[in-house]
């Protein structure tokens, strides 16, 4: 009889790719599966057809030198923790026939090759074929580790190239444009060379292979690589001085440049990164693995450096504050979350894990942080791994305000609930804030974080001690500030006491960096009140615009009043820290609603300038699924009320919700004006 021969094998790709759901990774040159589902694998026979009472066929799975080889039966009945290779005899082809490998649901992440053998009974010969898969995670399948029961789930946190990071304060989120890209090309095999140029690979390739199984060590392997401060990671962090030798972290737009740059450079790391950068590279790098993640925004997030949970923030006593601690507390600090099953720490802990690239603290002697289950973080869980005393301070430190007069303390306050204000993340399905602070926290109270915060602002503001004991100021924004318009203020004092008093009023304004403190005073304003017994004054301020515009920029503004009663040495100190609203670009899309692949549609992005002096830039506009990399505009000088409309084009390469977002990076201002419009491509 004439032995059997495979001449080749057909991977089947558009079948397989819409079966593991990674029809996003049709671009990748190696088939794209997931973890604890078949792949179908036609066989091209050379010469005669299969026959089954003769001829058997073998499989040998490979990832690096490790394998695994096991027959081709004609049982359907799979495993999810073994390999398992079957014909299916009800669609049996004995010219083309099919072969089902089923991969175990704790597979190991990476790019395998199989081997494919036929051997005719009585032959010692036998004919092979050979192929490769890059083979994920399965948040679809529930055996596996990362599985998250709800479609609309896997769609947001696997699925979605595109979403909003939060940054500015609490009392003013403000949503910022990201595109994650992980099907732009060269995007899923950057992060899969990501692994293979960890320290953990480099170092024994066997056990990491071995370990890539579990979702805890990936997230630790890419949580320490984002940043390059171990390794040849991926970004280059810098917070302070000019960006000339990089780019400025303010003007990236999407991961796909940053993970394809560090690629086609040999790995050198790509200048720079700031939180939300290492935050969202390191989701897009997640969701390529097929890991659930999504991007957390802390407001008010604290630094301990000491770990005494308190923060210790210092004033002078005419409200300008000061660079004394090494304790910080950054307005927003931005981290991942990933979603897998811990049973590394036993029942109660699966879901969301904290996970931080940004390098703040070594994590076993490695700049990386997490995972930490949230569960665990809440519930002040010190006892475990990995990282969790530091993640508890970073949402519920106390804080500490002292004010200095000449080296001495006349005033000390403590706040119980400023840091962790507000944690957030995107909402499913939907381009706005989900608050997520009761996941992390108790809550102790009803009230909204914003309103409490100015509650809490009068609280912490009362003179404890002395002949000023019965005095209280409360700082308050009359509204939200917005570029173009003044910053106007409501200063209120209250004399709790039956006796008059006089006091000198202090109120302060410094331009800051959300991670640092703040420069020097730019605006400022000092008198006196006289209070009568019992009495109440409100004091009515406003910053005009031409006296903050070209400091602030995106920078946010620490605004302070400090209260000295001119009968006593100490003091009392309210204080605030907000940023300026931006302008929006406005994005309008013609014919919205017949939008369809490999069609070429229009659209404008409009600026209106509200400052009160000419601004000039670049417009950027950008768009996973929609435009091929990015399209640059130069924007002509714009007089104060202006408007300028920009035309574009694109042509949608992928169906679903993708986002169209712009940028307009102004020349003579340290500020950068955005917008997004979300299209809805619709299969041809």
């Amino acid at each position: 009889m004439e032995d059997l021969k495979i001449e080749d094998v057909n991977l089947e790709i558009s079948e397989n790719l819409e079966r593991h759901r990674t029809d996003g990774f049709s671009s990748s040159e190696v088939l794209v599966v997931r973890r604890g589902a078949p792949i179908r694998i036609s066989l091209q026979l050379e010469g005669r057809a299969f026959n089954p009472k003769t001829d058997y066929l073998k499989v040998q799975v490979m990832l690096g030198r490790m394998y695994v080889a096991m027959p081709v039966t004609f049982s359907k009945k799979v495993s999810y923790t073994r390999w398992k290779a079957y014909i299916d005899r009800e669609s049996l082809d004995l010219q083309n026939p099919s072969v089902f490998i089923s991969s175990p649901a704790s597979a190991s992440v990476g790019c395998h090759t199989f081997k494919m053998c036929a051997i005719t009974r009585g032959s010692n010969k036998k004919s092979c074929a050979f192929g490769k898969f890059t083979l994920l995670c399965n948040p679809w399948c529930c055996a596996d580790v990362v599985y998250i029961p709800f479609e609309d789930q896997r769609e947001e946190y696997i699925q979605n190239d595109s979403g909003l990071l939060f940054i500015g304060t609490a009392m003013n989120p403000v949503s910022r444009p990201w595109s994650f890209d992980q099907f732009e090309p060269g995007v899923l095999e950057a992060c899969l060379q990501l692994l293979k140029v960890s320290p953990q690979h480099q170092t024994n390739k066997r056990m990491d292979y071995l370990n890539r199984k579990n979702p805890v060590y990936i997230g630790r392997v890419v949580s320490a690589m984002i940043n390059s401060e171990d390794d040849r990671g991926v970004l280059k962090g810098k917070w302070t001085g000019d960006f000339k030798e990089g780019v400025n972290p303010s003007l990236w737009t999407g991961s796909g440049d940053i993970l394809t740059q560090w690629a086609e450079s040999g790995f050198k790391p790509v200048k720079y990164g700031q939180c939300w950068v290492f935050a969202a590279v390191m989701c897009t790098v997640m969701r390529v693995l097929g890991i659930p993640s999504r991007v957390v925004t802390n407001f008010n997030s604290a630094h301990d450096t000491n770990d005494n949970l308190v923060i210790e923030e210092f004033y002078s006593e005419t409200g300008q504050k000061l660079n004394r601690s090494k304790d910080s507390i950054w307005n927003f600090h931005v981290w991942v979350e990933c979603w897998m099953t811990r049973r590394d720490l036993g029942s109660g802990l699966d879901g969301w894990q904290v996970l931080d690239p940004t390098p703040q603290e070594r994590s076993g002697g490695v700049f990386c942080c997490g995972p930490a289950p949230v569960k665990a973080v809440k519930d002040r869980r010190i006892d475990l791994i990995y990282d969790i005393p530091f993640m508890y301070a970073t949402v519920s430190a106390d804080v500490h305000s002292v004010i200095l007069s000449e080296g001495q303390v006349v005033n000390y306050s403590k706040d119980t609930e400023r840091v962790g204000s507000l944690i957030c993340t995107k909402a499913i399905s939907f381009p706005r804030l989900q608050n997520i602070t009761g996941d992390y926290k108790y809550i102790k109270s009803p009230t909204s974080t914003i309103s409490s915060r100015s509650s809490r602002m009068s609280e912490d503001s009362t003179l404890h001690r002395g002949s000023s004991r019965g005095v209280l100021v409360v700082l308050s924004l009359d509204q939200t500030p917005v570029a173009g318009e003044p910053v106007c203020f409501t200063v209120k004092v209250t004399n709790k006491q039956s006796v008059a008093k006089m006091m000198k009023i202090h109120l302060n304004a410094q331009a800051k960096e959300y991670n640092n403190s703040p420069s020097d005073t730019f605006w400022e304003s000092h008198g006196v009140v006289k209070l009568g017994p019992m009495e109440v004054k409100v004091i009515q301020q406003q910053i005009t615009k031409v006296e903050y515009e070209d400091v602030v920029g995106d920078d946010l503004i620490n605004l302070a009043v400090v209260l000295e009663d001119l009968n006593s040495p100490e003091r009392v100190l309210a204080s605030e820290e907000f940023n300026i609203a931006s302008p929006q670009l406005i994005i309008q899309i013609t014919n919205e609603e017949s939008i369809v692949p490999g069609k070429e549609r229009t659209a404008s992005v409009t600026f209106t300038n509200p400052f009160s002096h000419m601004v000039s830039g670049v417009l950027t506009v950008a768009g996973a699924g929609l435009i091929q990399g990015k399209v640059h505009f130069r924007m002509p000088p714009l007089r104060p009320g202006g408007s300028v409309k920009q035309r574009i084009t694109f042509i949608p390469s992928k169906v679903g919700a993708k986002m169209l977002q712009a940028s307009l990076a102004l020349s003579n201002i340290n500020s950068t004006i955005r917008g997004f419009q979300m299209v809805s491509v619709c299969r041809a």
